[in-house]
């Protein structure tokens, strides 16, 4: 098709067509072929001024830099898409289309409340429409809410707007990375609470209380210690994890070295005026 644009000299069409074997490229996750067809296309599209298409091409590179796990150019594309979509009129599908991306950004970000703001955008552009991705636009509202520890706002959402299965936000590969980042951090402060009364206990009894896997616990274990969760050893040996008292900070040792510091400052004036003087 595109070598039949090309024969038959139809320049916008092959454009267009281009631009959708991109899209298709992106959806079977052949993510550098897409970006090598858009690298020449949006320098073409450009140049013709076209910005209707430019508004999508931009958001189509931003989807693949993200993909890719390239968030700052990802966020580039992102304002080129916008700045695009400035200069014309742009349909309410493309302007929910800009939110929805917008959001995505804002959440690898963590910047949830921002996030949340442009996903409710999205949701009553797409909802308005009738358009599918209505749905996706809700499950990032209600993962905005959770990471922000207000879950309790979640049920009055779905009540108003649509009930979904936690298999349905689980299957979302945005949302699925965001709770498994939730995760994390709930089993993180989880084993904090349960180490909490020992100083010394087996790993496999934190295990046993938890209900997970003491090869997972004890992984888990080493990455906080690694991490400065808390202060601790793992006696792999015996099998157990030690727990330390968090060292208290020693005001005197800083105040120390300020003094000696100032002392230095002062020891250094007093030689630069002898020298002066005996000058």
């Amino acid at each position: 098709m595109v070598q039949w644009t090309r024969a038959e000299k139809r320049t916008f069409l092959r454009q267009r067509v281009e631009a959708r074997l991109a899209a298709l490229l992106m959806e079977n996750k052949e993510y550098s072929e897409a970006l090598n067809l858009l690298s020449g296309l949006i320098k073409e599209v450009r140049r013709l001024d076209d910005k209707l298409l430019l508004v999508d091409i931009d958001l189509l590179e931003s989807k693949l830099h993200f993909s890719l796990r390239n968030l700052p150019k990802a966020k580039a594309a992102l304002t080129a898409a916008r700045t695009a979509a400035n200069a014309i009129y742009v349909p309410p599908a493309q302007q929910g289309t800009i939110d929805l991306q917008s959001g995505i950004l804002h959440a690898e970000e963590k910047d949830y409340k921002t996030a949340y703001s442009y996903f409710f955008e999205a949701f009553e552009a797409f909802n308005a429409l009738e358009d599918p991705r209505a749905v996706f636009s809700l499950k990032y509202m209600l993962l905005c809410k959770i990471m922000v520890s207000q879950a309790d706002d979640v049920a009055g959402i779905i009540s108003s707007k649509a009930g979904l299965q936690y298999a349905q936000l689980e299957e979302d590969p945005i949302v699925h990375r965001h709770l498994s980042s939730l995760y994390d951090t709930l089993l993180e402060q989880n084993l904090c609470r349960l180490i909490e009364p020992f100083s010394r206990v087996e790993i496999a009894h934190i295990a046993d209380l938890i209900e997970l896997p003491v090869d997972h616990v004890e992984k888990k274990l080493s990455q906080m210690i690694l991490d400065k969760k808390f202060a601790g050893t793992l006696d792999q040996g015996a099998g157990c994890l030690v727990i330390f008292d968090d060292p208290k900070t020693d005001a005197i040792y800083p105040a120390t070295l300020e003094t000696i510091s100032n002392v230095g400052k002062v020891v250094d004036s007093l030689y630069v005026r002898s020298a002066k003087i005996m000058a």
